[in-house]
């Protein structure tokens, strides 16, 4: 065993990615694994929800923090109190743990936060990477506040990189794991007129990558963590049908769509969203599934 271990805390440790990495970290030698919790105030890391205070234990020096709290934008159509909740509760406390983390006297080396791909708004056709301006668009806004509230860090020296996720691919959460039953009945099909590019990752990919950023410290700054080949819904619906073995003959108009879900149906359902990154292999990260039927075998 290494003498001392590096100590990880992870926020959204229970969610797809958190419980992912949680469990990719304990199983290598040289890691202890801390999850901010929002329960247990004698827990060594803990965020107060009433006074919105993240309290820190210091006598457990982190060597990194990954923060992937915050709602899930997809659970419920988007009023403005769940507009609201969805910005502030990402805003509040990226802040609050941005702001513990300035002043420990042994400061981590690095804040990996979550971000998405919204940052860039809906692109159309239109390809966009890590060096393309911010969108204009609620989910653009969200991604923009979620990153500057992490400023108290990174002006505390510590190296803050701008997880910008895309659509993880998991059968065990996300947007995957919703479409398989419908698709495994038959009854899968492409949303609206199925041109709309979806920019994805697999799970494992996301993960590796997490962790290679983890190790290895690059500076501070955004990072897309998607695959290279993004794919027009009809596309994906088709392979995913193809990989599953089924007929994808339903189509889901847009119009239906946008009467179910409102605004979140036009944004995440029928926006086209067109990201590569330039980030990912000038870092050195090789993703193991470069393309969507690699991936989707994989994780299902």
């Amino acid at each position: 065993m290494v003498e001392h271990p590096r100590n990880i805390l992870i926020t959204g440790a229970s969610g797809m990615i958190g419980s992912a990495l949680t469990r990719a970290l304990v199983a290598r030698e040289g890691y202890r694994v801390f999850a901010l919790s929002r329960k247990d105030s004698a827990a060594p890391f803990y965020y107060d929800n009433n006074t919105q205070t993240t309290c820190l234990d210091p006598t457990i020096p982190l060597y990194g923090v990954i923060n992937l709290a915050g709602p899930n934008i997809a659970d419920k159509r988007w009023s403005d109190s769940r507009k609201k909740e969805i910005l502030g509760s990402r805003q509040r406390l990226t802040a609050s743990l941005s702001e513990a983390l300035a002043k420990l006297e042994v400061k981590p080396q690095i804040l990996l936060s979550g971000s998405a791909i919204g940052y860039y708004g809906l692109t159309a056709s239109l390809a966009v990477d890590e060096n393309s301006p911010a969108g204009n668009d609620f989910p653009a806004q969200v991604a923009c506040a979620w990153e500057a509230a992490t400023e108290p860090a990174e002006e505390a020296g510590i190296a803050v990189i701008h997880l910008r996720t895309g659509i993880v691919l998991s059968s065990q959460g996300g947007a995957l794991q919703k479409l398989l039953l419908p698709f495994k009945l038959g009854m899968g099909g492409k949303l609206g007129k199925g041109g709309q590019f979806m920019s994805w990752i697999s799970l494992p990919d996301a993960v590796n990558a997490i962790i290679h950023l983890l190790e290895n410290v690059p500076s501070s700054g955004p990072v897309n963590l998607v695959s290279n080949k993004p794919v027009t819904n009809a596309e994906f619906t088709r392979q995913l049908g193809a990989v599953l073995h089924r007929p994808t003959f339903f189509n889901l108009p847009g119009g239906l769509l946008r009467l179910a879900l409102g605004e979140m149906a036009e944004y995440l359902l029928l926006g086209s969203s067109r990201v590569q990154s330039v980030k990912l292999q000038k870092l050195g990260i090789q993703l193991q599934h470069q393309d969507l039927t690699m991936a989707l075998k994989a994780v299902l």
